[in-house]
Protein backbone atom coordinates (compact mmCIF):
# COMPACT_ATOMS: atom_id res chain seq x y z
CA UNK A 1 0.00 0.00 0.00
CA UNK A 2 1.33 3.41 -0.95
CA UNK A 3 1.72 5.93 1.88
CA UNK A 4 3.07 9.47 1.95
CA UNK A 5 6.75 9.49 2.79
CA UNK A 6 6.34 10.80 6.33
CA UNK A 7 3.82 8.07 7.17
CA UNK A 8 5.96 5.39 5.55
CA UNK A 9 8.90 6.59 7.66
CA UNK A 10 6.91 6.08 10.85
CA UNK A 11 6.02 2.54 9.80
CA UNK A 12 9.68 1.85 9.06
CA UNK A 13 10.68 2.99 12.56
CA UNK A 14 7.94 1.11 14.43
CA UNK A 15 8.93 -1.96 16.43
CA UNK A 16 6.02 -4.31 15.88
CA UNK A 17 7.14 -6.72 18.62
CA UNK A 18 7.37 -4.03 21.27
CA UNK A 19 4.26 -2.27 19.89
CA UNK A 20 6.07 1.05 20.11
CA UNK A 21 8.52 3.16 18.21
CA UNK A 22 12.01 1.81 18.61
CA UNK A 23 13.12 5.29 19.71
CA UNK A 24 10.72 8.25 19.83
CA UNK A 25 13.47 10.86 19.83
CA UNK A 26 15.12 9.32 16.79
CA UNK A 27 11.75 9.00 15.05
CA UNK A 28 11.14 12.73 15.44
CA UNK A 29 14.29 13.55 13.48
CA UNK A 30 13.42 10.99 10.80
CA UNK A 31 9.87 12.28 10.34
CA UNK A 32 11.01 15.88 10.05
CA UNK A 33 13.56 14.92 7.40
CA UNK A 34 10.96 12.85 5.55
CA UNK A 35 8.43 15.68 5.50
CA UNK A 36 11.05 18.14 4.23
CA UNK A 37 12.14 15.69 1.53
CA UNK A 38 8.56 15.20 0.45
CA UNK A 39 7.96 18.93 0.15
CA UNK A 40 11.23 19.44 -1.73
CA UNK A 41 10.34 16.67 -4.16
CA UNK A 42 6.95 18.29 -4.77
CA UNK A 43 8.72 21.56 -5.55
CA UNK A 44 7.14 23.33 -2.59
CA UNK A 45 10.46 23.94 -0.82
CA UNK A 46 13.61 25.25 -2.46
CA UNK A 47 17.04 26.49 -1.41
CA UNK A 48 18.23 30.05 -1.77
CA UNK A 49 21.78 30.97 -2.73
CA UNK A 50 22.92 30.72 0.88
CA UNK A 51 21.60 27.23 1.54
CA UNK A 52 18.52 28.37 3.42
CA UNK A 53 15.09 26.86 2.84
CA UNK A 54 12.12 28.83 1.58
CA UNK A 55 8.67 28.12 0.25
CA UNK A 56 8.68 28.18 -3.55
CA UNK A 57 6.73 30.98 -5.25
CA UNK A 58 3.24 29.79 -6.04
CA UNK A 59 3.37 26.80 -3.69
CA UNK A 60 -0.09 26.11 -2.35
CA UNK A 61 -1.36 23.89 0.45
CA UNK A 62 -0.11 20.32 0.23
CA UNK A 63 -3.48 18.93 1.27
CA UNK A 64 -1.87 16.95 4.10
CA UNK A 65 -2.03 18.26 7.68
CA UNK A 66 1.54 17.22 8.50
CA UNK A 67 3.06 18.75 5.38
CA UNK A 68 0.96 21.90 5.61
CA UNK A 69 2.16 22.48 9.17
CA UNK A 70 5.80 22.20 8.08
CA UNK A 71 5.15 24.54 5.15
CA UNK A 72 3.70 27.13 7.51
CA UNK A 73 6.79 26.92 9.71
CA UNK A 74 9.19 27.38 6.82
CA UNK A 75 7.16 30.27 5.42
CA UNK A 76 7.60 32.16 8.69
CA UNK A 77 11.41 32.14 8.75
CA UNK A 78 14.37 31.09 6.60
CA UNK A 79 16.63 28.46 8.12
CA UNK A 80 18.94 25.76 6.82
CA UNK A 81 17.76 22.20 6.29
CA UNK A 82 19.54 20.88 9.38
CA UNK A 83 17.85 23.47 11.55
CA UNK A 84 14.42 22.51 10.23
CA UNK A 85 15.14 18.83 10.87
CA UNK A 86 15.90 19.64 14.50
CA UNK A 87 12.95 21.99 15.09
CA UNK A 88 9.35 20.93 15.75
CA UNK A 89 10.13 17.23 15.99
CA UNK A 90 7.64 16.41 18.74
CA UNK A 91 4.83 18.29 17.03
CA UNK A 92 5.47 16.48 13.75
CA UNK A 93 5.63 13.11 15.49
CA UNK A 94 2.32 13.76 17.28
CA UNK A 95 0.71 14.89 14.02
CA UNK A 96 1.87 11.77 12.19
CA UNK A 97 0.49 9.52 14.92
CA UNK A 98 -2.83 11.35 14.81
CA UNK A 99 -2.97 10.92 11.05
CA UNK A 100 -2.20 7.21 11.26
CA UNK A 101 -4.88 6.82 13.93
CA UNK A 102 -7.44 8.51 11.65
CA UNK A 103 -6.44 6.10 8.88
CA UNK A 104 -6.89 3.14 11.20
CA UNK A 105 -3.24 2.10 11.15
CA UNK A 106 -2.65 2.95 14.81
CA UNK A 107 -4.82 2.93 17.89
CA UNK A 108 -4.03 5.59 20.46
CA UNK A 109 -5.15 4.71 23.96
CA UNK A 110 -5.96 7.13 26.73
CA UNK A 111 -3.69 7.11 29.75
CA UNK A 112 -4.84 5.05 32.72
CA UNK A 113 -5.56 7.61 35.47
CA UNK A 114 -4.75 4.95 38.08
CA UNK A 115 -1.71 3.54 36.31
CA UNK A 116 1.91 4.69 36.14
CA UNK A 117 2.65 8.14 34.80
CA UNK A 118 3.75 7.96 31.16
CA UNK A 119 4.86 10.89 28.98
CA UNK A 120 2.81 9.80 25.97
CA UNK A 121 -0.45 8.02 25.34
CA UNK A 122 0.32 4.41 24.38
CA UNK A 123 -0.05 3.56 20.71
CA UNK A 124 -0.55 0.14 19.16
CA UNK A 125 -0.56 -1.24 15.63
CA UNK A 126 -3.26 -3.93 15.41
CA UNK A 127 -2.02 -5.20 12.06
CA UNK A 128 1.79 -5.11 11.85
CA UNK A 129 2.09 -6.50 8.32
CA UNK A 130 2.42 -3.16 6.57
CA UNK A 131 5.21 -2.00 8.89
CA UNK A 132 7.06 -5.31 8.59
CA UNK A 133 6.73 -5.24 4.81
CA UNK A 134 8.06 -1.68 4.70
CA UNK A 135 11.08 -2.58 6.80
CA UNK A 136 11.83 -5.64 4.68
CA UNK A 137 11.51 -3.74 1.40
CA UNK A 138 13.88 -0.99 2.53
CA UNK A 139 16.44 -3.53 3.73
CA UNK A 140 16.22 -5.42 0.43
CA UNK A 141 16.67 -2.19 -1.50
CA UNK A 142 19.93 -1.43 0.30
CA UNK A 143 21.20 -4.99 -0.09
CA UNK A 144 20.08 -5.33 -3.71
CA UNK A 145 21.47 -4.23 -7.05
CA UNK A 146 18.57 -2.33 -8.65
CA UNK A 147 20.08 0.67 -10.45
CA UNK A 148 19.84 3.62 -8.10
CA UNK A 149 18.53 5.85 -10.85
CA UNK A 150 15.52 3.56 -11.25
CA UNK A 151 14.64 3.50 -7.55
CA UNK A 152 11.54 5.53 -6.67
CA UNK A 153 12.44 8.78 -4.91
CA UNK A 154 10.47 7.91 -1.77
CA UNK A 155 12.14 4.50 -1.50
CA UNK A 156 15.59 6.07 -1.88
CA UNK A 157 14.79 8.53 0.90
CA UNK A 158 13.53 5.76 3.20
CA UNK A 159 16.75 3.83 2.65
CA UNK A 160 18.84 6.93 3.35
CA UNK A 161 16.91 7.68 6.54
CA UNK A 162 17.15 4.08 7.74
CA UNK A 163 20.91 4.11 7.26
CA UNK A 164 21.85 7.57 8.47
CA UNK A 165 19.16 7.51 11.18
CA UNK A 166 20.51 4.16 12.40
CA UNK A 167 17.19 2.31 12.31
CA UNK A 168 18.47 -1.07 13.47
CA UNK A 169 15.11 -2.71 12.76
CA UNK A 170 16.06 -2.31 9.11
CA UNK A 171 19.86 -2.26 8.88
CA UNK A 172 22.51 -3.49 11.27
CA UNK A 173 25.77 -1.61 11.73
CA UNK A 174 27.52 -4.32 9.75
CA UNK A 175 25.08 -3.97 6.84
CA UNK A 176 25.45 -0.21 6.88
CA UNK A 177 29.21 -0.53 6.57
CA UNK A 178 28.99 -3.26 3.93
CA UNK A 179 26.67 -1.21 1.70
CA UNK A 180 28.11 2.24 2.37
CA UNK A 181 28.61 3.01 -1.32
CA UNK A 182 25.03 2.14 -2.25
CA UNK A 183 23.69 4.10 0.70
CA UNK A 184 25.67 7.14 -0.44
CA UNK A 185 24.21 6.82 -3.95
CA UNK A 186 20.66 6.50 -2.61
CA UNK A 187 21.19 9.52 -0.34
CA UNK A 188 22.42 11.51 -3.32
CA UNK A 189 18.97 11.18 -4.88
CA UNK A 190 17.88 13.88 -2.43
CA UNK A 191 20.35 16.22 -4.07
CA UNK A 192 18.32 16.22 -7.27
CA UNK A 193 16.01 18.80 -5.70
CA UNK A 194 17.82 19.91 -2.56
CA UNK A 195 21.59 19.43 -2.31
CA UNK A 196 21.61 20.87 1.19
CA UNK A 197 19.01 18.39 2.36
CA UNK A 198 21.06 15.47 1.02
CA UNK A 199 24.01 16.77 3.02
CA UNK A 200 21.86 17.19 6.14
CA UNK A 201 20.54 13.63 5.90
CA UNK A 202 24.07 12.32 5.35
CA UNK A 203 25.03 13.94 8.66
CA UNK A 204 21.86 12.93 10.48
CA UNK A 205 23.63 10.69 12.99
CA UNK A 206 25.89 13.51 14.15
CA UNK A 207 22.98 15.95 14.24
CA UNK A 208 20.93 13.66 16.48
CA UNK A 209 23.77 13.16 18.93
CA UNK A 210 24.65 16.86 19.03
CA UNK A 211 21.02 17.93 19.51
CA UNK A 212 20.32 15.47 22.29
CA UNK A 213 23.67 15.29 24.02
CA UNK A 214 23.97 11.58 23.21
CA UNK A 215 21.26 9.13 22.24
CA UNK A 216 20.47 5.50 22.84
CA UNK A 217 17.93 3.39 21.09
CA UNK A 218 20.10 0.75 19.44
Amino acid sequence: MSRPLHLATYLMAYDTRAQALQDRTRAGFLLRAAALAELAHRGDLVEDGRGRVLVAPGAGPAGDPVLDAVLAEVAARRRRWKSWIKRGREETLDAVEQRLAVLGVLTVRDRDPYGPVVPRRPVAMPDPREALDRQLRVAQLVRGDEPVGEVAFADAVLAALAAHGQVRLVLSRQEQRAHAGRIAALTARLGERAPGLAKAVDGLGTTMVAAQGGMGGG
